[in-house]
């Protein structure tokens, strides 16, 4: 059933971008054109170069991603921690296979504020949870993980501090099969660390597999003080709308299958 729900959910993760639905309406065009109803053709491209234009022009994901950033505080005032979760997501996987090193894409903010919890919090654990979250991949695939193992090792923290959660795909395994390695116990304190965006998915996720004294530490923001702006730039507009769209419509697939 697991494996069946990642897979949909890596489905319904194409379907819920904006160039897909761009992709669709231009094959419709084309139908349209091959079976001679140009009328139909021509409106057809004209939304997908509206679509484009209003992308490329103005940030139409800024809000959307707003209100999701929003809904836990940044830093919250901790006193005390027992583990410090961090999801995996900020890995770079390609580069590191070829090249080695620490490689890391946009939500790098993960390693770097875990590190800085640890740091904080030096009798705290450092758990660090997932595998290769790709269709096609072997199932507990450890690259992410050990990756991300020696990047703290680098920097300094003891590698007995160190928890890994190998075998999860997606955020509902993170939260129970991080819940069956640890077994957290009532009175414990967790902070867990992602993007704040996806941290409305998360939490729901680690509460619904049974985490209790869970505390949300948010990093890899994209809102900023303004939510709109006029910019030429389709690629940071497409981005920051697709996050968004992915995380409503997991929000969706999530509480739809309990999870």
């Amino acid at each position: 059933m697991n494996s069946l729900f990642f897979i949909a959910s890596k489905t319904i993760g194409m379907a819920a971008r904006a160039e897909t639905w761009l992709i669709v309406f231009l094959a419709l065009a084309l139908v349209a054109l091959w079976r001679g109803r140009v009328g139909r053709a021509t409106a057809l491209i004209l939304i997908c170069f509206v679509a484009v234009l209003g992308l490329t022009l103005f940030p139409l994901g800024n809000g959307l991603i707003g209100a999701l950033e929003s809904q836990y505080p940044a830093r919250p005032q901790i006193d005390h921690v027992d583990r410090i979760i961090v999801l995996g997501g900020d890995e770079d996987l390609e580069p590191y296979r070829r090249w080695g090193g620490i490689q890391v894409n946009g939500a790098g903010e993960r390693l770097i504020e875990g590190l800085a919890l640890a740091q904080r919090f030096p009798l705290a654990k450092l758990v660090y949870t997932g595998g290769t979250a790709s269709l096609g991949a072997n199932k507990g695939h450890d690259d992410p993980s050990q990756m991300m193992f020696k990047a703290w090792v680098q920097l300094g923290i003891d590698p007995h501090r160190i928890v890994l959660e190998t075998e999860s795909r997606n955020t509902s395994e993170n939260a129970t099969m991080t819940r069956d390695l640890i077994q957290p116990a009532v009175g414990e304190v967790d902070v867990l660390v992602t993007s704040a965006a996806h941290m409305p998915r998360a939490m729901r996720s680690f509460q619904r597999a049974g985490w209790t004294g869970l505390v949300a530490w948010p990093v890899d923001y994209t809102s900023g003080m303004s939510t709109w702006g006029q910019t030429w730039a389709l690629d940071a507009h497409l981005d920051v709308l697709n996050k968004a769209l992915r995380e409503y419509v997991g929000l969706w697939a999530y509480g739809l299958a309990g999870k």
